[in-house]
């Protein structure tokens, strides 16, 4: 409860109808820009995958996911998906995706370990993407090319919703700003990287930070990434590191940044074979994913998620997760939220 924002004056401009069409033009509008804009093909994507194959993304390493037994296969354990990081690159593989196409799928998870408030439900549903790259494309600005490629149909979405509701003003800059979190570290030494987020982002609107997951000058990481899937240790220039960031916005309404993707160009053998040796995480080498992808039987891929219950959210700006999705708050929290105009569904 400590961490809810309670945003003083606060009035939902749509009603609950109003808000339920807007969510539905949204998803439709944005995934569709989405395939275009990246020529992404739709895939059915799982809820739940075997335990012990690595294919279940790890998040920060701390996440118990959950898991349930299953009857006929002698109780061998199922997870429930935190996430599609490493799934959807064994479907470019087993669809065999051609270069400069991709995949796109509909992702729901339980994260049981969230801590709930204005942004972070139990549940989570994201647009997971990931695309073939092309000989010659791990690098910095191919990654920096793509990331416009999605803003950009954020801001087309953003326009439609102005269209379609007169209450809705748009509020997003028409650029992205790029800054690399060792730089963010030290335009703000004294901050907490959340800090340093809400700062970036209140001065230029929209922000993508490279580098995320590899420790900085001050001998931390600027955020927790799993060793197995984002490129965060490949040098992008002398002193940098990290071909993978997060989209991150400022968003007035609660007044603080929000970040919308996390996304970044993904290991190849040898950045895998690194990020496990400098976390302490080698025995994953054995796993099924790990020894498909240093085998060589995974094409080179960039891919991320996009969160649709946050997109919504800021395009109809609300000001709790649960004005958008069906979850579970705790009790306290939807009263103290009734009080200030945020009705949870």
């Amino acid at each position: 409860m400590s961490n809810l924002i309670k945003p003083i004056d606060y009035k939902p401009l749509l009603d609950m109808k109003q808000t339920e069409q807007g969510i539905k033009t949204i998803k439709e509008f944005f995934q569709m820009n989405l395939s275009t804009e990246l020529r992404l093909r739709r895939v059915t994507a799982p809820l739940f995958v075997m335990k012990g194959l690595g294919i279940n993304d790890d998040l920060n390493g701390v996440e118990r996911p959950v898991s349930f037994p299953i009857k006929d296969l002698g109780d061998a354990t199922a997870e429930v998906v935190h996430s599609l990081a490493k799934w959807k690159r064994l479907t470019l593989a087993e669809y065999k995706v051609e270069p400069g196409h991709g995949v796109y799928a509909d992702m729901n998870a339980i994260r049981a370990d969230e801590e709930l408030d204005n942004l972070h439900s139990l549940y989570v549903d994201q647009w997971d993407w990931e695309m073939v790259m092309k000989e010659g494309q791990r690098n910095l600005e191919f990654l920096k090319n793509i990331v416009r490629r999605i803003y950009s149909a954020i801001l087309r979405t953003e326009y439609l919703v102005c269209e379609s509701y007169f209450e809705i003003k748009p509020f997003l800059p028409e650029e992205i700003h790029f800054v690399h979190s060792e730089d963010l570290l030290a335009m703000y030494p004294d901050k907490t990287a959340k800090e340093r987020e809400d700062l970036i982002c209140k001065k230029y609107g929209a922000v993508f930070l490279i580098g995320i997951g590899g420790e900085l000058a001050d001998g931390k990481p600027h955020d927790g990434r799993s060793p197995d899937y984002d490129d965060w240790t490949t040098g992008t220039a002398p002193g940098y590191r990290g071909l993978n960031g997060d989209i991150l916005i400022w968003y007035p309404v609660l007044g603080r940044s929000v970040e919308l993707s996390s996304m970044g160009i993904r290991v190849n053998p040898k950045a895998l074979l690194y990020q496990l040796q400098i976390t302490g995480k080698t025995e994953r080498e054995k796993l099924y994913f790990h020894k498909r992808l240093l085998a060589g039987e995974l094409p080179e891929s960039i891919g991320g998620g996009i969160g649709q219950s946050r997109l919504c959210l800021i395009l109809l700006h609300k000001a709790h997760l649960g004005e958008i999705q069906s979850s579970i708050w705790p009790d306290e929290m939807r009263k103290e939220c009734r009080k200030y105009g945020m009705t949870l569904i």
